[in-house]
């Protein structure tokens, strides 16, 4: 009896030790928590921002280690500090990211044996890459500069909603995308064209730079020999092209580059090298490394997709594109705002057309130009075929006698309205494409068509007037088949005027890009026309 008791106290306390045991062996949970993810986040500055994203992230995954699987680092661990180690390839500073050493937590958790030990490296080593990853992302993804936060910033185009948790998710292969995330990739053909003219910029600046070419008359131009062709020619063809026979003579082989040149430069290629030309040529490689950042900067403000088809208007290029599924289908030049009453920066939706258009004159000019020209000439207005009007509802009009009106007291704030009657003289031509807009906005046919053959556009009160208006009227219409081309030219000229809504809304985007590579792999540079490129750096580098 006494041997039975015994045996069955010691098999009481062996299966104690069995059960200690095998608590003890139990792996350890693969997840975090919530205050761990708070406090670490909260604890580097550089994640502060980042927390909203951290805790939506973690929450929606039940707080399971995102870069661990059956307790080893996946693939896409390595990965994304190969892409940190990169970031200065993006014009990005790799420093900005290096707020944990992470290398040094690979190592520890390599190195540690006991488990409890290795599962609190590992809970930091989860965290830390997923702040890591939304502070690079975050940059790389929608700017290191907030245009909505700056009032000096001028950019007021459709904001880019990307959702970094979920692209994250997609960099873990745990959900699918149409966006390239899993390969921490940029979004958009143009900043990637852009990237690879930095890659190539940088190159030039490491070999030194290009020389500066010094001219001791006001130009030179082909047939003309000089000493300043040798720098010409290093400058556009290489240092091996200054070697070749005489090399000071300004040869038709160098015309052609000089005027490639020019026209990726958006001058006259008439092959002449001076005033313009030369001032350009002579732009540092620094500075054009830093005006190819910036403007890969603003491809990361735009929308992570565009529609299927819209119209891009860049302002320093003074051309409009008309885009289908990112394919140009038409493009023409345009005229801008002079830089007094410059084009904002901004994007909409064109709703209708309307032919044979008034000119709704706006109240800063009517305050600013029209009014005191009539008061100094009563036949002002008269002379120039506009007439005062009151809006009396029903979208109904009364139109007062000028004498009416004391010209002397107007300000921005009348109830009186100014227009143009349609016609040969009205400064909108014969029809407008309007897309509603606070800032009064809208592209426009024009009656001095010779503007169009000047390099540099700026001209207008700050609408856009569009080169090829018949064309953009009839692509708009091409769906609406009761609008044919005759049917177009007829309502362009028909004396009277005419609303035509769109049987479906067309985006349009004023963007401005001072520089882009071309299909044909042609880098182009304009010029700051309006500053913005300035603001853009003193933020940017800072």
């Amino acid at each position: 009896m006494v041997g039975i008791l015994v045996f069955s106290a010691c098999a009481k306390s062996n299966d104690k030790k069995s059960q200690s045991k095998a608590k003890a062996a139990a792996p350890l949970p693969q997840q975090t928590d919530s205050v761990f993810v708070t406090q670490y986040t909260l604890a580097k500055p550089a994640f502060k921002e980042h927390l909203p994203l951290m805790k939506l992230f973690y929450r929606e995954r039940g707080y399971k280690f995102a870069w661990f699987k059956n307790g080893e680092l996946i693939p896409q661990a390595a990965k994304l500090q190969e892409v940190l180690k990169g970031a200065h390839e993006e014009g990005l500073n790799p420093r900005d990211y290096q707020v944990v050493d992470i290398a040094s937590l690979f190592k520890n958790y390599e190195a540690a044996k006991d488990d409890s030990a290795k599962h609190k490296i590992q809970q930091e080593i989860d965290v830390a890459l997923t702040a890591t990853y939304f502070n690079y992302a975050s940059d790389f993804y929608r700017g290191t500069v907030n245009p909505k936060e700056m009032d000096n910033i001028e950019w007021e185009v459709k904001k880019n909603k990307i959702k970094l948790h979920k692209a994250l998710q997609t960099i873990l292969k745990e959900r699918d995308s149409r966006y390239p995330y899993y390969e921490f990739e940029a979004l958009h053909t143009g900043y990637i064209r852009l990237r690879d003219a930095l890659k190539n910029y940088r190159a030039i600046k490491q070999q030194g730079g290009w020389p500066k070419i010094e001219l001791t008359t006001k130009s030179i131009k082909p047939g003309d020999s000089t000493q300043a062709v040798l720098a010409l020619r290093q400058r556009l063809l290489g240092k091996s092209a200054a070697a070749v026979a005489n090399a000071t003579t300004y040869d038709q082989n160098l015309a052609t580059a000089v005027k490639k040149f020019q026209v990726n430069h958006g001058l006259k290629p008439d092959g002449v090298v001076g005033g313009e030309t030369l001032k350009k040529l002579n732009v540092s490689v620094d500075e054009r490394i830093d005006q190819i950042i910036i403007n890969m900067e603003r491809w990361r403000w735009v929308p992570k997709r565009f529609e299927d088809k819209y119209v891009f208007v860049n302002i320093p290029e003074y051309v409009m594109h008309v885009m289908e599924k990112d394919k140009e289908v038409l493009s023409m030049k345009v005229v801008v705002g002079k830089e007094m009453n410059a084009t904002p920066v901004f994007s909409d939706k064109l709703e209708y057309i309307v032919f044979y258009p008034y000119w709704n004159i706006t109240p800063d000019i009517l305050a600013e130009e029209i009014a005191p020209a009539q008061a100094k000439n009563p036949n002002y207005l008269a002379r120039n075929d506009m007439e005062v009007v009151k809006d009396i509802g029903n979208n109904k009009v009364e139109i007062l006698p000028a004498s009416s009106v004391d010209w002397y007291s107007i300000d921005n704030k009348a109830k009186i309205r100014v227009r143009q009657r349609p016609g040969k003289k009205n400064p909108l031509g014969y029809v407008k494409f309007i897309f509603p807009n606070e800032h009064n906005v809208y592209l426009h046919d024009t009656p001095a068509d010779h503007l169009f053959n000047q390099t540099e556009r700026g001209f207008s009160h700050g609408c856009v007037r569009i080169e090829k208006p018949f064309e953009f009227a009839q692509y708009l219409l091409k769906d609406q088949k009761q609008w044919t081309p005759s049917a177009i030219k007829a309502a362009m000229v028909g004396g009277q005027e005419k609303y035509v809504n769109l049987s479906a809304k067309v985006p349009v985007y004023m963007v401005y890009f001072t520089t882009w590579v071309d299909d044909n792999g042609e880098v182009h540079f304009r010029d700051d026309v309006y500053g913005h490129d300035r603001d853009l750096e003193m933020a940017y580098f800072r």
